[in-house]
Order: structure tokens, then C-alpha cells, then sequence
């Protein structure tokens, strides 16, 4: 082949490449990237490494879908975008920065206005809004991996470089980020009771001052039971909440904490999550404020101490939080206490929803922790699920509120 043929198909390939990115806008929903894949279970580790080829994703929420922009002359080694790709490196839109090998795809619900929205290829992989499988199917409940924790609230997709987006690390600790042992605390749930469904996907993470477990399940353990015994709290914790006791002492703490890097098109990121203590109502407003912090580092402007977890007062989530809304005479009535092995005389709160910032392609750390305050008695309970990363372009604040319907 001559010389000016290779060039002239060199560059009809660019061309190519480069035009399969859709230009558009909408009012969309996100879906999931592609790329799913699945690790093997069961394995005795308390601490995972994402490596190459373990693929998989978060699910995905954005309102809008970027493509090629007009007159886009960006040569195959220039990064125009300064979004760290060239044409040559993968970029097929080198006039966008949102659009490279590292973004995530923005799945396109057909709802924009203004004669409708065009999908795109964000993630440059030639292929337009495509769906990955989900990845928390048949989890073990008393799994000891701990990426398949993370794969249980829709955390699938592992970094598969420094490059990459997605689960770098994950580890189960105690509230201060020291190695937890794997015991009955922690739990990959299908269901909580008959009233109480994931928020997506099969599965959903658990963690719990006592059993992280629903009163049908083996290893279910009521009201007050101690594995982990006495803790340290993570600096600024337990937070007190105004005009009621504190304490410094917490018990049968555990968490989850994973590292994760942010897709390059992601302005934030949100997860839902639900809060049940036995310790509703006797102990309301006293010492034994049992409490579940989402911990984020660095600390994300808007966040009490890291954490990114609390109520409109800014109180954390524990008994006083101002959502406590499933227990007698409350307005979601007692209904999802049922089959939990909460009883109807305690209570807990409906799906909630925490959002926070990030910068894209930015290497985070978030930790899911609970535990006893005060005592070692009248367990506590988190569920965790439906981790989204957010890219709409606009500003995401530090925020709880009720699930959108």
C-alpha cells in the first residue's frame, strides 16, 4: 500500500472514530456503563484491589448528553480538550471534554424538548447508550469479600488503571478505618422483612451495631449483640445533637470503605439508605445515641467532620434525626419494621437519599459506618444500596432528603 493511500485510510478512520460521538441535549435519566463483570465470591480476604479486566459499573443519573461539537479539527495527538485524551489515546470527541475513554455513559430516556435529544458515545467505546448487566446477582449474605459489598449497592465497575474510573479498593473496618474482622455486623441482603425491597438491582448492603441480618435470616440475633466490643471513634464522633446527652464511648462499630475514582464527566454522586434502631423511642435524647455516618475523604464542602450523612439541623442519622418516620403513630406507619426484627414499638426511616460534589477523574474514599454509642445494648441497623454517579453539569450540594418518588 502507498504512502498517500495509508494516509488518506488513516485518516477516513479518524473520521470515523471521531464522528461516532452524537452532539444533543436533554432532560434525561442516566443508566448504567458497559463493561460488567463478575469476581468470584467467597474468598476469605477482608481487603480487595480492583485490577484490569474486572469490569462493571455504578448506575448513573445525568440530564445531559454531550457528542461532537462543530468544526472540531483536533489533530490525532492533540488533546484539545485537555481531558488527558488524544484521538490516538481513544478520545472520540477531542472537542469535549466530557466525552473519553474515562467517562461514563449517559443513557438518553428520549424526553428532551426542543425536537428531542440525540444519544451520544461518552465513554468512546463505539457503542451508544449501551446497559451493563447488573452485578450483585446471587451475593452471598454472609460474604467476607468485601468488593462484593460494594458490588451489592451497584458499585461493579473496578478501575482497571490509573487512568480508569471506578472501585479502586474496598475494606471492612472499624469506625476509625482500622481492619475489621468478618462477622455478623455486616450483611449482603436481598430484602429486609416482606415490606422492605432493594433499591436496585438484587442485592443491598447491611450494617449493623448487632446482626446485620432480617429475623428470618441464619445468624439473626435480636436487640443486643455484641461482636466487635469497644471502639474508637473517628475524629469529631460521636457528634452530639443539641439539648441532649452525649457520649464518647461507642461499641460493635463496622464499616465499609471504599476507594473509588471518579468518571471524568461526573459532577457528584448519591446513595440511598435507610436507618432502624431499637434503641426508638425510650432512648431518644439521651446518651445512647447509636449513629451511621457516611464518612468521605477529603471532605467535600458542605460535610460536618466528613461526613456527609445528617438531616436539615444537621443532625446525624441516629434516633434523633428528623426522618425518623416508620414506628407507631408515624406516617409511614410500622408496616416495614415487619419481618426485620425491629418491633413495631421501635422504629427507623423510610429510603433516603445522600448527594455529594466531585470532580471528575478525582481518587475518593467513602466509609459506611455504624455503632453503639454509650453501650453495648439495643442494636442499630443501616441499609446501603443504589450508588449513582451524578453528571448533568450542574452543582451538586451536600445533602439528605426523602427518596424522589
Amino acid at each position: 500500500m502507498n504512502k498517500e493511500k495509508a494516509f488518506w485510510l488513516s485518516s477516513a478512520l479518524v473520521s470515523v472514530v471521531v464522528g461516532a460521538c452524537s452532539a444533543g441535549q436533554n432532560g434525561g435519566f442516566g443508566g448504567s456503563e458497559d463493561g460488567a463483570g463478575a469476581q468470584d465470591a467467597g474468598t476469605t480476604v477482608t481487603v480487595a484491589t480492583a485490577t484490569a479486566g474486572q469490569g462493571g459499573s455504578g448506575s448513573f443519573t445525568d440530564t445531559t448528553v454531550t457528542g461532537m461539537q462543530a468544526g472540531c479539527d483536533a489533530g490525532p495527538d492533540e488533546d484539545k480538550d485537555e481531558d488527558g485524551f488524544t484521538i490516538n489515546n481513544g478520545d472520540c470527541n477531542d472537542c469535549d471534554a466530557n466525552v473519553n475513554p474515562a467517562a461514563i455513559e449517559v443513557i438518553d430516556d428520549g424526553m428532551g424538548g426542543g425536537g428531542g435529544s440525540v444519544p451520544a458515545d461518552e465513554d468512546c467505546d463505539m457503542m451508544v447508550d449501551n446497559v451493563a448487566d447488573p452485578c450483585d446477582m446471587a451475593l452471598p449474605i454472609d460474604g467476607t469479600n468485601p468488593l462484593d459489598a460494594a458490588k451489592s449497592i451497584e458499585l461493579c465497575k473496578q478501575a482497571a488503571g490509573p487512568n480508569d474510573w471506578g472501585v479502586v479498593s474496598a475494606q471492612w473496618v472499624r469506625a476509625n478505618g482500622t481492619p475489621a474482622v468478618v462477622n455478623a455486623h455486616m450483611g449482603i441482603l436481598p430484602d429486609f422483612g416482606p415490606n422492605v425491597a432493594t433499591r436496585k438491582g438484587d442485592s443491598m448492603l447491611a450494617v449493623s451495631s448487632g446482626a446485620a441480618r432480617d429475623a428470618t435470616d441464619p445468624g439473626f440475633c435480636s436487640h443486643s449483640c455484641s461482636y466487635n466490643g469497644v471502639g474508637t471513634p473517628p475524629p469529631g464522633f460521636p457528634q452530639d445533637v443539641p439539648s441532649c446527652a452525649g457520649s464518647t464511648n461507642i461499641n460493635d462499630d463496622v464499616g465499609l470503605d471504599v476507594t473509588l475514582r471518579a468518571p471524568t464527566n461526573a459532577t457528584g454522586y448519591s446513595f440511598d439508605f435507610r436507618f432502624y434502631s431499637n434503641e426508638y423511642p425510650e432512648w431518644v435524647c439521651t446518651s445512647f445515641n447509636d449513629q451511621f455516618i457516611a464518612l468521605v475523604n477529603p471532605a467535600p464542602m458542605g460535610s460536618i467532620n466528613g461526613n456527609i450523612s445528617f438531616d436539615s439541623m444537621a443532625n446525624p442519622v441516629s434516633v434523633n434525626v428528623a426522618f425518623f418516620d416508620v414506628c407507631q403513630g408515624c406516617p409511614a406507619g410500622t408496616a416495614e419494621l415487619q419481618g426485620t426484627g425491629f418491633a413495631d414499638a421501635e422504629g427507623g426511616t423510610t429510603w433516603l437519599q445522600t448527594s455529594a460534589p466531585i470532580t471528575g477523574g478525582e481518587t475518593f474514599s467513602i466509609r459506611f459506618a455504624i455503632w453503639d454509642t454509650g453501650d453495648t445494648a439495643y442494636d442499630s441497623t443501616t441499609l446501603i444500596d443504589n450508588f449513582s454517579w451524578i453528571a448533568n453539569g450542574g452543582t451538586v450540594n451536600v445533602g439528605t432528603i426523602d427518596v424522589p418518588e
